[in-house]
């Protein structure tokens, strides 16, 4: 009778840590369009090209940090960043700053393991995360 409980906590921290994505790979951002060059009249205006987004948190891409976020942390903090098995993210810019946030990604917290997202890609989500007020 008592191991039902602890098969129970077993398969509940085995699908939780499944589903923070632990694997190595990581999936390339999908292929952008490429931008037509403006034709037609004088002074018509060139498509807007995706510029990195420059706040208090530092200079990011935020379509990159986005699908990064989607492909790496949803899993625990959801598609909308609301949480799920991980704590929600939607205001984490209000209480905790880039380089917070980063040392968080690299060091892990509590279930979350540590490196799951690293480099660049940690830098710009963290920059991303903490515009989230």
């Amino acid at each position: 009778m008592k191991r039902i409980p602890l098969v129970l906590t077993a398969a509940v921290l085995a699908f939780s840590l499944s589903a923070c994505g632990t694997s190595k790979q990581t999936q390339p951002p999908a292929q952008q369009p490429a931008q037509q060059p403006a034709t037609g009249t004088p002074g018509a205006e060139k498509p807007a090209t995706e510029t990195p987004s420059t706040t208090p948190s530092g200079s990011y891409d935020a379509a990159t940090a986005e699908s990064t976020f989607k492909n790496t942390c949803a899993g625990c903090h959801g598609q909308t960043l609301e949480g799920a098995v991980g704590p929600n993210l939607q205001k984490i810019g209000s209480e905790l700053n880039k380089e917070q946030i980063l040392a968080i990604l690299e060091k892990g917290k509590g279930a979350m393991p540590p490196g799951l997202v690293k480099g660049k890609d940690a830098e710009n989500i963290a920059a991303w995360l903490a515009d989230k007020k």
